[in-house]
């Protein structure tokens, strides 16, 4: 209710006690829809905060303020030097009013989707917006008359009551009670409401409330001074909605790392046991070797009795074109290739399975944690820190993977491939490349006086080769070389470049979902 009609009644008398005769001399906002306004009348200087979001509109009230040195607008330049009269609020309504000499005002409009600022400095003057977007707040007036009573339903004699008296009155029997019985709870409410002997800090529904009736799970009972309740409600709530805001976000973060690696952990076992149980290139090579003189030149097939299998036909198919040597010797090779991707699933599945666990277990610590403060420390011991605004932009426009503390950065198209070579590559930054393919330039940002680790050059061409046509071949040769002799020749077409010297790794392509080291 710290919005509520019935509380900026209590507030508006308490404000004209504190701050009549005090002078504005500063007004400006460091933060998205925050303006601060500070006061003093030549001993003493008073603070007001509106915080004019749709989300949480509150009108904070902090005993001292330093504004910030950077990223400050000074705002409401006609308001400085303004002596303040009084404080009114509009009738049946959220909105607080301040009065200044001179007949200038300053309305804070408290409405949860639509917060605003209105300074008038004048009955004639045009009014100035603090969200200038709400152009129907310049003629934002209090309601002419009180409206009319509602026999059938007294809960609508009172439209600014909101949500809270109606639970109140629903845990006093209201539902159940007659018509006049009805009418007298009402009456009693709205008497408690405009004389509390107390306010309330109360949780309803798991949020923090500030009430003046008993309504929920009552955390604090306060003497009613609106002003004292304030300065401990809001930085109270703010905190735990930060507190909540983080919590919610390192457990959706947690819980997602945990289901990705599951998930990759399980493809991974797939693709291990259809490996394992189905016949490998070296047995068909074997087959082809061992049956070379059954074989006609120019068949597109044979069948053999395979040895591996207790002696049961099977047909293994042939390149017409291709000699059974030579098919069986690529079956060779991929039988050498086989064995690497084996070795490296078997790698993943650990990994990923290690990491899901990891995870599991963080997010049990997590449900243990409930201080906003503890939370940043946790979250800071195991890496969990939310991207800076710095580290965020540097995701754009490319793709970004970290691993062993180097970055890793991967072209979107043609044009962000141009964009990566020619623009945000340093000479000595290694390029990476699926080799005779289409796919995404890929570059690792160097470290003076640092060779990269090879271990780094094969995740970036794990990555180079997955964002290629080769993604699905079982090795993918990978195009490895500094920047400096990479060059774009005139008029080539986006992402075309001409490589003058490199060196090649063979990879087997790698999910770019997959945690990288860092």
């Amino acid at each position: 209710m710290h919005n509520n009609y019935y509380f900026l009644r209590q507030l508006a008398p308490a404000l004209t006690r504190q701050l009549a005769g005090f002078r504005v001399v500063t007004c400006f906002s460091q933060e998205k829809d925050e303006l601060v306004i500070g006061l003093t009348n030549g001993e003493a200087e008073y603070w007001l905060k509106a915080q004019l979001s749709a989300a949480w509109p509150v009108l904070a009230l902090p005993e001292t303020f330093h504004r910030a040195r950077t990223n400050s607008v000074d705002l409401l330049p006609g308001l400085l030097g303004k002596v303040v009269m009084r404080a009114s609020v509009f009738l049946n309504d959220r909105v607080l009013q301040l009065h200044f000499q001179g007949d200038a005002t300053l309305l804070f409009k408290l409405y949860g989707p639509r917060p605003n600022a209105i300074f008038r400095p004048g009955p004639a003057a045009p009014a100035e917006l603090f969200h200038q977007r709400y152009t129907a707040d310049t003629d934002l007036a209090p309601a002419p008359t009180e409206p009319l009573p509602d026999p059938l339903n007294p809960l609508r004699s009172y439209p600014a009551l909101g949500d809270v008296p109606p639970r109140y009155l629903r845990t006093h029997g209201y539902d159940a009670a007659d018509a006049a019985t009805r009418q007298q709870l009402v009456q009693d409410v709205v008497a408690q409401l405009n004389n509390p002997p107390q306010f309330y800090l109360t949780a309803i529904e798991g949020k923090t409330r500030l009430t003046l009736l008993p309504v929920g799970e009552i955390e604090q009972t306060l003497p009613p001074d609106p002003v004292a309740a304030l300065r401990l409600f809001v930085p109270l709530t703010l905190g735990r909605r930060a507190y909540e805001t983080e919590l919610r976000q390192v457990r959706q973060l947690l819980e997602k790392r945990a289901e990705e690696a599951t998930i990759s952990a399980s493809q991974a076992r797939t693709r291990l046991y259809a490996l394992e149980h189905t016949a490998g290139y070296r047995q068909t090579a074997d087959l082809i070797m061992a049956n070379l003189t059954h074989i006609p030149a120019g068949a597109a097939q044979v069948e053999v009795l395979d040895f591996y299998q207790n002696d049961q036909p099977r047909v293994i198919k042939l390149k017409p074109t291709e000699t059974p040597q030579r098919t069986a010797q690529n079956l060779y090779r991929k039988a050498k290739n086989q064995k690497i991707e084996t070795e490296q699933l078997q790698e993943r599945i650990e990994r990923r399975e290690t990491e899901a666990l990891w995870c599991l277990e963080r997010l049990e610590e997590l449900a243990a944690i409930t201080e906003l403060r503890a939370l940043r420390t946790w979250r800071k011991t195991h890496e969990l820190l939310p991207a800076t605004k710095t580290q965020e932009a540097a995701e754009l426009p490319f793709k970004v993977f970290t691993d062993s503390g180097y970055t890793i950065l991967v072209g979107r198209n043609a044009q962000n491939n141009d964009l990566l070579t020619q623009r945000y590559a340093h000479k000595d930054d290694l390029w990476l490349h699926a080799k005779d393919v289409t796919g995404s330039h890929v570059v690792i940002k160097q470290k003076a006086g640092q060779p990269v680790p090879e271990p780094v050059v094969e995740r970036a061409a794990q990555l180079a080769a997955w964002y290629s046509r080769r993604k699905n071949d079982s090795l993918c040769p990978v195009t490895v070389t500094p920047k400096k002799f990479v060059r774009k020749r005139k008029g080539a077409v986006a992402g075309q470049v001409v490589v003058e010297r490199e060196r090649v790794v063979l990879v087997v392509p790698a999910n770019p979902f997959e945690r990288v080291g860092g």
